[in-house]
């Protein structure tokens, strides 16, 4: 891994305006930019809102004008841009809860959400990979909101190579204390796993009466805080971290001389574990 500079968006999404919201990602972007990011994270479905019941209709192709000015902003600023979506795509009939991945080179990814909600599940298909990125001197994956609450999709990141995760959200108010809903469980994910993990949040009201409760965290690979803010109105809109290379690749070498230094993957023991794909949850 190389150090890299990172951008965190608490982004206000208006459902369904996806114009007004595209206006405002590439205007964040120059700014992220600027900053001297060059990686820059929206939250989940930032481009047109959270609003599942009328994803299909708004929802955009990957070879649409949309994606291709974000693309196109992508290449003109030098920054790697992902960015939250409803991606509409052939031989499915709903569609995906997609992060776009543009690249300064022009190259588009895109990670589809594979664990849905149950309410999602009815508006929307699940994506089937877990696939990781190059760029920036760094190898780094995706997971949307609710893929976090399953360990085995950081271990299989991080066993794939995997030095820093992205975990866009779009988690409503009610939902409560977004900071302290984190500290549960994505410094776990950190970690156990020994990557970096950066999250965000949409904020504010949607104009459809959802809000959103914004927030933005980056962890060590030791679970620890290298950046937040908790989403308060009054917070920044954008959070910038510095993710020094020194760290992690320290833990991920393989003549680790101290517990301080342990790569806990690097240790399982996969005889024992064929369990957790054959056993299932208890019936009541």
């Amino acid at each position: 891994m190389q150090d890299l500079e990172v951008a965190l968006v608490q982004f206000r999404a208006e459902a369904e305006r996806t114009q007004k919201n595209l206006e405002r990602i590439l205007r964040l972007a120059e700014e992220g930019a600027g900053h001297g990011a060059k990686m820059i994270c929206y939250p989940e479905m930032a481009l047109q809102g959270y609003a599942p019941e009328t994803a299909q209709a708004y929802a955009e192709k990957l070879e649409g004008d949309k994606v291709r000015l974000i693309s196109e902003q992508a290449v003109k600023l030098g920054v790697t841009l992902l960015v939250g979506m409803a991606e509409k795509a052939e031989g499915v009939e709903k569609p995906y809860l997609s992060q776009l991945i543009a690249f300064p080179d022009g190259r588009v990814g895109v990670y589809r959400k594979t664990h849905l909600g149950r309410l999602e599940r009815m508006y929307f298909t699940a994506g089937n990979e877990l696939p990781v990125f190059e760029g920036e001197g760094v190898r780094f994956a995706v997971g949307i909101c609710w893929d976090w609450h399953f360990p085995e999709v950081a271990a299989i990141y991080s066993l794939k190579g995997a030095e820093v995760l992205f975990a866009p959200h779009a988690s409503p108010v009610v939902s409560g204390d977004r900071k302290s809903i984190w500290l549960r469980y994505l410094g776990a994910r950190a970690y156990d796993n020994s990557v970096y993990l950066a999250a965000c949040n949409l904020k504010g009201d949607d104009g459809r009466g959802r809000r959103f409760s914004g927030g933005a965290l980056v962890l060590g690979p030791k679970g620890d805080v290298c950046a937040e803010d908790s989403g308060h109105e009054m917070g920044a809109e954008i959070v910038y971290a510095h993710l020094g290379a020194g760290r992690l690749n320290a833990l991920r070498k393989h003549s680790r001389t101290s517990m301080r230094e342990s790569f806990f993957l690097a240790d399982r023991r996969k005889e024992l574990y064929r369990e957790l794909i054959e056993l299932e949850v208890p019936d009541d």
